[in-house]
Parts: C-alpha cells; structure tokens; sequence
C-alpha cells in the first residue's frame, strides 16, 4: 500500500531494505531527455514525495554542472537543517577537465550554513586497466568523501577488470540496455559481471534499461511508436547479487536474470525469496553496502508505479 501525499510510502521491510536510496535519477538522459530545468524539478518534487526513501542521486554529465547550478537554483534546500543533494557527476575522456569542472562546482555551492548540492559520486567509463588507473587518480584529487564508479565493458572475461577497479579503491558500473534492443547484455554475460564484484567485494551500480521491476517486453522509448525490446528488472538484477552473496551457485544467475514471473521473487517483512533460495533482511542489507549500490534511470515514477502494480508498495 502506498502511503499518504507527503508521508513515506511503507512497503514491506525486505524489499525497503533492497531498494532504499536505490535510484539515481538520469531524467536528462533517453529515453526522458528532459532540460536541465525540468529534470531539477521533478527531481525537487520526488525529495518531497512519498517514494522518497527510495531515491538516490541526481545524474549528470561534469560538463554540466554550471548549468545546473542556473537551472536548479530555485528548487535547492535553502533551510539550513535540510540535506544537500547528491550529485552523480559523469566525466568524459578529458578526465582532468572533468574533475576540474567538479572542484569549481564544489566551491561555488558551499554555503556558511552546509552545502546546498554536492557531488559525491563520479562515473566514468574504462577499457583497460591504464584508464581505470587514471580515473581513479584524477578522482583521488576530489577526496575521499567522492566515490568513483568505472564502467566497463561485459564482452569477454571481465572479472580482471573488476580486480583492477578494486586495487584502485573503486567501484564498477555495467550498463543493462538502452533504447535499442541490441543494446542489453546477454544474462550470461550481465551474471558474469555480477559474479565477479561479488567474488572481488565490489559495489556496482548499473545504468540504462532498468526501469521496471522485473524482466518482460517494454517499449524502449517514450514514443507513441516506440518499438519494444526484452528489459531486465531492477528486482532480479539486485536479488540475484544479494542471493548469489548469500551462496545461491553462480549457474542458477541467468536463470534469475531472465525470471519474468510476477511472483517469483516473493518479498515479506524477513527476507526475499526465489525458487530454493533466500536472503533474509540482515543479508540484504549487507548486500547493499557490499556490492549491489544503486541504479540510473530517467524516469522515477516508473520504477515505483510498476512496485504498486505488483503489489509490492
């Protein structure tokens, strides 16, 4: 059930402590692609909405950052007891330019009485071990209160990249689809990457694709002729890193990934459940904070209305 206009929504304990702060909104991104303007809006609105617990970071490229700070300045927490927004700043190839960009934003939204925006989390994307070593150099420059995620690339072996960005004190990020069908992963592969932060202690985030709770056919834009594509859900790509955490065998992950059965994975106030296997809320938990973090999408009433339909909110 939902909860009143204002008043955090309640759903069940697991699965709140799954999905707390777990989305971070990309509305500036496909298939959305709202203005700066808009996106900050909605973004405001969300922050004062029921579904609240359940929002994370606001997404945007370095590059825009000034712009941000034009655009969003009237939806900005002003008292001087409220919480800054995060920010999830994503940095290009010129890397030094970025994290340039992210220090002159720092100082400009520092305030007497706290920071009013900050970005604590960097994205960036690497190929090799060398380019993951230099993100995670430029944002050593940043502080340790910045948390950097590098995505790579899933064709092949990537449990070798994933052992680098841990050496480097870093994160990983996959990318789970986009807005065309040929741009979601095959499950093996998408296990395959799960596996390996999970084996390294890594926390992961994923981007693209994850709008809806559980596996199925969606349309993969906005418009009206949109054509559709098989999405995975946010439910089994996040249950499957916290049961594979919890021993669930490597083998049965693509079969979770792929599960599009509305109750197949059974959450209630102790745990979740799928098929033999079960993480209970102490697991979930630490699966969180060890190595399933969040997830970008564009939209945030969608993730959450599709919960409702499920039952689930």
């Amino acid at each position: 059930m939902s909860g009143a206009a204002g008043a955090p929504s309640r759903p069940a304990g697991a699965l709140r402590t799954l999905l707390e702060g777990i989305v971070d909104y990309a509305g500036l991104f496909p298939p959305a692609s709202l203005d700066m303007r808009t996106a900050a809006e909605r973004y405001a609105a969300h922050r004062a909405g029921s579904d609240r617990w359940a929002l994370g970071r606001f997404v945007l490229p370095a590059a825009r950052l000034a712009e941000f700070g034009r655009e969003a300045a009237a939806v900005l927490p002003r008292d001087a007891g409220a919480a800054p927004w995060r920010l999830s700043a994503l940095v290009g190839p010129d890397v030094e330019a970025d994290i340039a960009l992210v220090r002159a934003f720092a100082a400009r939204h520092a305030a007497p009485a706290g920071r009013l925006a900050m970005v604590d989390s960097l994205e960036g994307r690497a190929a090799t071990p060398d380019e993951i070593e230099r993100l995670a150099r430029a944002a050593r420059t940043l502080g340790d209160d910045v948390t950097l995620f590098v995505e790579l690339p899933l064709a092949g072996d990537v449990a070798p990249l994933v052992n680098v960005v841990c050496d480097a004190g870093a994160r990983a990020k996959v990318r789970t689809g986009g807005v065309t069908a040929d741009a979601f992963p095959p499950s093996d592969a998408l296990a395959r990457f799960i596996a390996a932060c999970v084996k390294a202690g890594v926390p992961f985030k994923a981007t693209a694709g994850l709008h809806h709770p559980l596996r199925a056919r969606y349309p993969l834009t906005y418009a009206p002729d949109s054509p559709t594509g098989t999405m995975y859900g946010f439910l089994n790509v996040f249950v499957g890193a916290a049961l594979l955490r919890t021993g669930m065998p490597e083998a049965e992950l693509p079969a979770l990934l792929e599960e599009g059965t509305p109750d197949a994975i059974r959450f209630d106030d102790a745990g979740v459940t799928w098929r033999a296997w079960r993480a209970d809320r102490d697991a979930l938990a630490a699966a969180r904070a060890g190595v399933a973090q969040s997830f970008g999408s564009c939209s945030f009433e969608e993730p959450m209305s599709d919960l409702r339909a499920l039952g689930l909110l």
